[in-house]
Formats: structure tokens, C-alpha cells, sequence
């Protein structure tokens, strides 16, 4: 069986040091699927939690929203919980529960469907191309970061055009997401605050820079989600100002991070298993497959949080009414139980029943605007890439929550387009 000293020797599953330093402890999660999937993890200064490991059990515990709550707690921290910090800012849609969460949900779901995005292909499709194409305006091989090229620009420039953010102001959303998620990084920590501080002051500043951005679509209505925000009611009354900014917030931030990380993840991964690089230019039929087999191998998120509203029995172990669990989602796209070869990369893996985008009612939202991103990036970059490898080391993100990679230096030649 495992052992808290044993699994946690070298490494902490909710420390964000951790992974910049050493990526996903895919071998600790291996352990304790195989011998303990849910584990009690109490070597921690944070509180003690469920670490839940396999797929059918983070099924299982996601479709049960009424006795497992996103609204206590999203994230384990690895510090003690600080007094009043969940209550600062307005909970965003993916920290609201029954019955209010599916109000909400519904308020903006139909935007964001296959059908809907259909009308925007074409935009986005231009968006991407442009992001591409700028890698070879003078030469055709070089180097850059290819998060700062194209794996950053890609999903803020889709974001914010939804939103309705004008141009000038796209990099303000990226800053704002890097301070918000990545507060707890060296590299994005503001001069002389904690990391709280520094995710506050973003979260202000995106809110007042939105605050303005709402009065001026009261006045003058766009066909943009903010206009969308500013006409929602629920039982016939508006939406109170904060939980607009609060659609905004998570708008801005889940469609940032989680895109471009998968991108570059993804990336990565052709990278550094280049039969499927040439398989795919091979064969564009399965870009559809390979889309979610990215998805399977990034997995962006590394864990949610919930909190249980009553006594569980699961696997034997006994969840009291009031304890954390951690479910982490890139342990359960390498369950062996559910995936063949689970540690290797197939971009023509089907089935693929993967969680890289939530399961039961918190199922991502953005999920059809996600895989649609990923598609236009790898359609225009990927057949066009003659040599690619690594230019330098990874940098990583410091979080526990998102596997944010921070810097993906490549080296490339690219054929011109004919």
C-alpha cells in the first residue's frame, strides 16, 4: 500500500515549486492509483485533503454536485487557508453550485456550442493564420519562444475579440492572467506584495478596466459577450454589476490559460514525438483525434477542489461531511484502467475518454472554442514545419492549478506556403 512517506518524499502534489521545478509527478500519481486512490494527504501546511487519482472516481465525485461543492474551496493551497480570502471577489461560474450555477450556465451556453462558433470560424481562422505567419514575414527558419509567438497571442486575440476588448488593449488581458494565476510565480509576483496581493490588485485592475467597458455597452451595444452580459436577467432582474465582472473574469482567465497551455503542451509533445508530428502532415484527417489526444497529454488543469456536504464511502475510505478533495485530472488521462498505453503520445487514439476538460455539470464551457483554437493553430503551423527541436530549457509555471508553461524556446525551419 502507499505510504505518506513514500509519495511524498520528494514532492508535494499541491505545491506549486514543485511542478516548475519538476512538471507532473506522473509516477506518484501512478502509485497511488495503483495502490491507494484515495489517499489521505496530510504532509502539507495547507489543509489536509483527498487526493483522488483514478478516472472513474473523479467521474463519480463530479456528478454528484449536491454532496461534493466547488463553492468552499476550488484550489488546495499548500499554506494555511487565509481568513475571508474566498470572500474578496465575487465567486466566478465555475465556483457557483446547484441551483445557481445552472441559471448562469444557461445565461451563456448557447455562445458557446458547435453551432454558434460555426459564425466566428472564419474570424478566428484569420486570427491564426495572421499569429502564424508573422513567424516567417523575413526568413523561413529561426528562433523564438513559442508561447510569446503564438501560443499566448492565439487565445487572448480570440477572447478578447468575443468580448470586445479593443485591440490596443489584448495585452492588458494577458498581463492580468499572469498576476491572477501565476500569482504565486517569482517571475509574475508584484514588487514587494504577497502572492494575495498580487492576485488582487490584477483582479481590480481588470475589473475597474471592465467596469468602464460595461457603461459604454449599456449606451452603445455590440454583438460582443459584454453587451451579452449587460442584457442577462435572472427571475426578471439584471445582473448585479459584479456578477458581470465576474463573467468576465472567467471568460478572460479559463479562455486564456487553458488554451495556451494545451497549445504549447502540445507542442511540446510533436516536439518530442515527431512520428506523430510527420503522421499528422501525413494524414490532416486526424487533426480531430490528435486535437484531443493534446488535450489527454497537457491535461492544463492540474486539480480542482471540492468540499463534501455529507459522510461518503469511496473505494472504503470514509469522506467526512466538511473534507477537502483534490481531483486531478491528469492523473486520470493516464489511468491504465481506462487508456491503452496511457504514457504514449497517439495523436489517433480513439476512444479517448479523457477529462482534460471536466466531466458532469462543471464540464468546461469553452470546450468547443477550445478544441477550435487548437485546430486553427496546428492547421496552419504544423503542416508547414520542416525542422523543429528545443532551443533551450522549459520554464515552467509556479501552480498547483494550471500546468502553465512559461516559455517554450524552439528552433525551426518553415516551408513557405505555396
Amino acid at each position: 500500500m502507499a505510504s505518506a512517506a513514500s509519495v511524498a518524499e520528494n514532492f508535494n502534489i499541491v505545491h506549486p515549486v514543485d511542478y516548475a521545478s519538476q512538471g507532473y509527478p506522473h509516477d506518484i500519481w501512478t502509485q497511488l492509483r495503483r495502490d491507494e486512490p484515495v489517499f489521505w494527504w496530510d504532509r502539507t501546511d495547507g489543509i489536509p485533503f483527498w487526493a483522488i487519482t483514478k478516472h472513474a472516481d473523479i467521474t463519480e465525485i463530479s456528478r454528484l454536485p449536491n454532496e461534493f461543492e466547488n463553492g468552499p474551496r476550488l484550489v488546495i493551497g499548500h499554506q494555511p487557508e487565509v481568513e475571508g480570502m474566498r470572500d474578496m471577489f465575487p465567486p466566478t461560474l465555475i465556483q457557483l453550485d446547484p441551483p445557481k450555477h445552472g441559471l448562469y450556465r444557461q445565461l451563456i451556453s448557447k455562445r458557446f456550442t458547435p453551432r454558434a462558433l460555426k459564425k466566428i470560424h472564419g474570424d478566428i481562422e484569420e486570427i491564426g493564420k495572421e499569429i502564424v505567419d508573422a513567424l516567417v514575414v523575413d526568413k523561413d527558419s529561426g528562433e523564438c519562444d513559442f508561447v510569446e509567438e503564438v501560443a499566448a497571442p492565439l487565445p487572448i486575440a480570440v477572447i478578447a475579440w468575443l468580448l470586445g476588448v479593443p485591440r490596443e488593449d489584448w495585452k492588458l488581458l494577458f498581463d492580468w492572467t499572469n498576476r491572477t494565476i501565476g500569482a504565486g510565480d517569482p517571475e509574475y509576483i508584484s514588487e514587494g506584495k504577497t502572492q494575495q496581493e498580487t492576485a488582487s490588485e490584477a483582479m481590480i485592475e481588470l475589473f475597474q478596466y471592465f467596469s468602464q467597458l460595461v457603461e459604454q455597452r449599456r449606451k452603445n451595444p455590440q454583438d460582443d459577450l459584454i453587451t451579452l452580459f449587460t442584457q442577462f436577467e435572472v427571475d426578471g432582474k439584471p445582473l448585479p454589476p459584479m456578477d458581470i465582472l465576474a463573467w468576465c473574469l472567467i471568460i478572460v482567465v479559463a479562455g486564456n490559460e487553458t488554451t495556451r497551455n494545451g497549445t504549447t503542451g502540445g507542442m511540446l509533445a510533436f516536439i518530442e514525438h515527431q512520428d506523430q508530428l510527420r503522421a499528422l502532415q501525413a494524414d490532416p484527417s486526424l487533426m480531430d483525434s490528435a486535437v484531443e489526444e493534446v488535450v489527454r497529454w497537457t491535461s492544463p488543469i492540474i486539480h480542482f477542489g471540492r468540499t463534501a456536504t455529507v459522510d461518503y464511502e469511496l473505494r472504503g475510505k470514509q469522506i467526512k461531511t466538511g473534507d477537502a478533495l483534490a481531483l486531478f485530472y491528469p492523473s486520470a488521462n493516464r489511468d491504465e484502467e481506462v487508456f491503452e498505453d496511457p504514457f504514449e503520445f497517439r495523436i489517433d487514439r480513439r476512444p479517448n475518454r479523457h477529462l482534460g476538460f471536466g466531466v458532469g455539470e462543471h464540464f468546461c464551457l469553452g470546450a468547443h472554442l477550445a478544441r477550435l483554437e487548437l485546430r486553427v493553430a496546428y492547421k496552419h503551423l504544423l503542416p508547414r514545419i520542416e525542422e523543429i527541436e528545443l532551443a533551450g530549457p522549459v520554464s515552467r509555471l509556479h501552480s498547483a492549478l494550471v500546468g502553465g508553461v512559461k516559455r517554450l524556446p524552439i528552433r525551426y525551419k518553415i516551408r513557405q506556403e505555396a
